[in-house]
């Protein structure tokens, strides 16, 4: 239908999708299975590297991040 309209964008948009489907419609396939949870602990590490610049102890910046899965909220100092 995309390319009936012939707008470059939707065109552009339904070209993505197609590239796309198989994965979009594995979501579906197992329970609505996202990486969600696991980008947010990702992006918790990021942030804990950032405020930690500087320091040298690797063996601590290992045991927050094991610690990570405890935590609720945003990380605080």
């Amino acid at each position: 239908m995309a390319r009936n309209f012939g707008i470059d964008m939707l065109l552009k948009f339904a070209k993505t999708v197609e590239r796309h489907l198989e994965g979009i419609l594995a979501y579906f396939d197992f329970d609505c299975l996202s990486t969600g949870p696991v980008e947010g602990t990702n992006n918790k590490i990021k942030t804990m590297q950032r405020k930690a610049y500087g320091y040298r102890d690797m063996d601590f910046f290992k045991l927050k991040i094991m610690a990570l899965h405890e935590t609720k909220y945003a990380l605080v100092g």
